[in-house]
């Protein structure tokens, strides 16, 4: 039953990098290889539990006999509820940072972005809007923070080879932005919620390497584009009567938006509690706020539409349940084991964490960034200090090399190498992450399109950030 639900998820993985040209949906795949991968696992709990948790099953159990019954309840109550739980905090994380930045979007916060880059220069449009994306994804979700940035642009440029230059330069920004901080990606969200990083020791050490990813690409597709672009400028875009709210309106909710979300890791470090309990209080602070400043409006037909933030509809309601899927999908494969022995040979034979970096990188440009982000953090489990024994999926621990185990404990080396090379590697094609099918779908791009002009860019990016992070880490210690 092991080889199945590992041959469940390996097909999964496939229509997933395949998603682009069979036009499945991946949200739904995964959903799907996480729900039936967990109800294969319950239908032979018996044998995983008996590998997996004997001791702790013994104690359930407390002397009385085993039955179906019992292993059913042991699996929901011990095992399945703690994925469930890690899931529900990203997800939830990811809803309230969602709805923030459209809360934020209609009611025209971001209206300084347009006028920001009223120029025909090709140099300073691509440059601000970059810049914008880039500081704007680090602190909220980067596929709305993608998409809102491309709907600016799209309204702008004109010529179409054009739109997917720079909106080639968006995806990049935005992938890099978000990777740099806990709360502008997913996998830097689990990371964090786990405690394999801390948000000052993660953001120290993955800002210049982010920073170099952008750069490097943006300047080679620079070359690419004329001195003059050919724009348009519309009219202020209508919002229905919001357009009513003035600029210090505007800000104070900027404000309470993004200056909240900053407060989030010092909340998380104080209290301890799961970071989306912070960001669903920001979410509610900045809702309140928004009803009393368009308070006159709340009988108007426009007003009671947007009283539900655009974010919980269709289109973002698919990378939350994705996210929901592939961490139940990992979380079932980890259970039988399967991670541990991965970890094991990796240690064994490869014995390098940056080798299983790059490898990472460059698998997650042909699958999906999330889903082997999530396969590694699910190799390892975070080490007290770099003194101890890793534990592996047969229940033993053994002696290894200190300095190599000290990859693994919090904020070691493994935890970056994983978060910088699987965002910004998922870049190297543009199907394999959110912002890139963004991309693809609004401006009609081919993939053969985007390899030609795009990828070699983007891998010398990369591996000049891989070089940047490696010299930091070894400086810094």
């Amino acid at each position: 039953m092991t080889l199945v639900i590992i041959l469940i998820m390996l097909v999964g993985f496939l229509l997933i990098a395949t998603g682009h040209i069979t036009n499945v949906n991946k949200a739904a795949v995964a959903m799907f290889i996480g729900t039936v991968g967990w109800v294969l696992y319950v239908c032979f709990g018996t044998d995983f539990v008996m590998s997996e948790h004997p001791h702790g099953y013994s104690l359930f159990l407390a002397g009385d006999a085993p039955t179906s019954e019992a292993v059913k309840y042991y699996i929901y109550d011990n095992i399945f509820l703690k994925y469930v739980g890690k899931a529900a905090g990203v997800v939830l994380f990811l809803f309230a940072t969602m709805a923030i930045i459209e809360i934020l979007n209609s009611n025209g916060c971001f209206d300084f972005i347009s006028e920001w880059i009223r120029t025909r220069n090709s140099r300073r449009l691509l440059w601000t809007i970059t810049i914008a994306t880039f500081i704007i994804s680090a602190n909220l979700d980067n596929l709305t923070t993608t998409t809102m940035m491309l709907m600016i642009m799209h309204g702008i440029v004109k010529s179409r080879r054009q739109r997917m230059l720079i909106g080639s330069a968006i995806v990049l920004a935005a992938t890099a932005g978000g990777c740099f901080t806990v709360i502008g990606d997913p996998a830097g969200v689990v990371l964090w919620g786990g405690g394999a990083v801390t948000a000052t020791n993660f953001s120290a050490y993955l800002l210049l390497p982010a920073l170099t990813a952008w750069v490097v690409p943006t300047l080679l597709i620079r070359m690419e584009l004329p001195d003059r672009l050919d724009v348009e400028w519309p009219a202020t875009p209508y919002r229905g009567d919001d357009t009513n709210l003035n600029r210090w309106q505007r800000m104070v909710m900027f404000v309470v938006g993004i200056g909240g979300l900053w407060f989030i890791p010092t909340f998380h470090s104080i209290t301890k509690l799961s970071p989306f309990l912070g960001a669903l209080c920001v979410l509610s602070v900045l809702w309140i706020v928004n009803e009393v400043f368009n308070r006159r409006l709340m009988n108007a037909d426009r007003m009671i539409q947007r009283r539900i933030p655009l974010s919980l509809q269709y289109g973002s309601m698919q990378l939350i349940l994705f996210v929901m899927g592939i961490m139940l999908a990992t979380g079932v494969v980890q259970e039988t084991g399967v991670f541990g022995r991965m970890a094991l040979w990796l240690d064994t034979h490869v014995h390098n964490v940056w080798i299983v970096g790059l490898s990472s990188g460059l698998l997650s440009g042909i699958t999906d960034t999330f889903s082997v982000a999530m396969a590694n953090i699910s190799m390892y489990p975070v080490l007290d200090g770099s003194m101890y024994p890793m534990l592996y999926g047969d229940g033993m621990q053994r002696w290894g090399d200190t300095g190599y185990m000290a990859c693994f404990v919090q904020n070691g080396a493994f935890w970056k190498i994983t978060a910088y090379s699987t965002a910004v590697g998922g870049c190297l094609l543009c199907f394999a992450n959110s912002c890139g099918l963004a991309l693809m779908k609004m401006e009609r791009m081919r993939v053969g399109w985007y390899m030609r002009h795009c990828t070699l860019k983007v891998l010398a990016g990369w591996l000049a950030g891989v070089a940047v992070l490696w010299a930091e880490i070894y400086m810094m210690g």
